[in-house]
């Protein structure tokens, strides 16, 4: 049994740009201002983004050769290895959840504002049974909804930009003034995690109308929350002093209540909430997805990869998502270290991309003959940019916060346990009942052909 083919480009466009475009998002866009003198942060967000775009480009490469719903576990193991490859995507796998579990905290704390009387946890489970329960149902609803909840926070965000600026009849001042090249440096790095995920709709690519869909949607997703977050992350800081805004986890509510008191308040709540429904809602389409693949491909056990005869969905593979969702969750409203979930994000999602750059250049070299529906135009020099700057912006991060690098290494050495040691078996497992099954057809056969 197959998933069905009906997602069309505005829906590839909303889930990518759906997972980016969570509520944390607005604490890393005031990380970026706090980095930076003046009014500058406009310009980090913004190469920022043009620095993801060369990596869309590389995946944008890497899907037309291969659309699968595996994604970047199957481009990595064409062009490196297939241990590389498991133990890079387990482990990316891992800190997206991560992400949900900071958005999940960022969530809490908005609620908790508004409606002080019901605890975290309550909106935490109500948003992920929503958002599972409709892709129990079928893609195509949960898609609609993303479209409509997506489009709608993006328009929401840009309006309530301009009505601030317009407000305090602003001027922009010192818009190059960063206070020097390393800050620069590490406000890029950081504003990389406003449009992390953006590549995780390539997991779709078997669920939609036309492979060049995917490559299409994450080019306008970038595009489009390029100017959305730069615009908005303008108004914040120059509507609430920056220091104010940064030892803040709810910078837009403190934003929204300065512009339109407390009616800007219930606003921010609506908004927070639909920021979180889109994070959650396409972060369930996309990492479910990647676990139906690997379940399929024995990497993970096989009961992941099992579809509902009724709707055509990974129902498993979304309820398993559904509970390590509220697991980690859980965990980050405990523990209260979101920052250090979105710093890690932002580095694996610099690994990702060098990796991507290198995996286009390798691929040309290994697989020249292969077709490409797609392929990136002036040579090696986008995808070898892609790689080069993504490794200093990981390197920048790492230096910057030296728990993120000892967190990612943890989880690189429990990935490798697992890719050395549960791997292995499953596949063993996976051999020996497919040959059970073909000594098992013909007996069946001669017994039927008996009677």
């Amino acid at each position: 049994m197959e998933l069905k083919k009906v997602l069309t480009l505005r829906t590839v466009v909303a889930t990518s740009a759906g997972l980016t475009l969570s509520s944390s998002t607005f604490v890393a866009a005031v990380q970026v201002a706090g980095f930076l003198a003046g009014e500058s942060a406009w310009l980090a967000i913004l190469t920022g983004g043009l620095l993801c775009i060369t990596a869309a480009f590389c995946f944008n490469e890497l899907n037309g050769m291969m659309p699968t719903a595996a994604g970047i576990r199957l481009y990595f193991s064409r062009a490196f290895n297939d241990r590389l490859a498991l133990i890079v995507s387990l482990l990316y796998m891992a800190v997206i959840i991560g992400v949900i579990g900071a958005e999940s905290y960022v969530l809490s704390e908005i609620l908790h504002e508004a409606f002080p009387v019901l605890p975290s946890m309550f909106w935490i489970m109500a948003m992920f049974t929503l958002v599972t329960g409709m892709n129990l149902i079928g893609i195509k609803i949960a898609g609609g909804f993303q479209d409509a909840i997506t489009y709608g926070l993006i328009v929401s965000l840009i309006v309530l930009a301009l009505v601030a600026l317009n407000q305090i009849n602003f001027h922009i001042n010192a818009p190059f003034n960063t206070g020097g090249g390393l800050n620069f440096l590490n406000a890029v790095a950081v504003g990389v995690f406003l449009f992390v995920g953006f590549e995780w709709v390539t997991p779709l690519a078997e669920e939609v109308t036309h492979s060049r869909l995917i490559s299409r949607g994450m080019l306008l997703a970038i595009g489009i929350l390029s100017v959305t977050y730069a615009l908005f992350t303008v108004a914040m800081t120059a509507t609430v002093p920056k220091d104010v805004l940064v030892n803040s986890p709810i910078p837009h509510l403190i934003f929204a209540r300065t512009i339109l008191g407390n009616s800007g308040v219930a606003i921010m709540v609506l908004i927070t909430l639909a920021a979180s429904i889109t994070t959650f809602n396409a972060g369930l389409i996309s990492v479910s997805r990647f676990v139906y693949a690997s379940a399929r491909e024995n990497v993970l056990p096989a009961m992941f990869s099992k579809i509902s005869m009724r709707f055509f969905t990974p129902w498993v593979a979304i309820i398993s998502v559904f509970i390590t969702g509220v697991i980690v969750s859980s965990i980050v409203l405990i523990t209260k270290r979101y920052l250090t979930l979105v710093n890690m994000a932002a580095a694996m999602e610099s690994i990702i991309y060098v990796l991507a750059g290198v995996s286009v250049i390798t691929l040309r070299k290994k697989l020249p003959g292969m077709q490409r529906p797609y392929q990136i135009p002036g040579g090696y020099w986008i995808p070898g940019i892609c790689a080069a700057v993504f490794s200093l912006l990981t390197l920048a991060i790492f230096f910057s916060f030296p728990s993120v690098f000892i967190y990612l290494c943890i989880g690189a050495f429990i990935s490798v346990i697992y890719v050395n040691q549960v791997v292995p078996e499953l596949k063993r497992r996976s051999r020996a009942k497919k040959s059970a099954n073909r000594r098992r057809r013909p007996v069946a056969q001669a017994e039927k052909a008996g009677e």
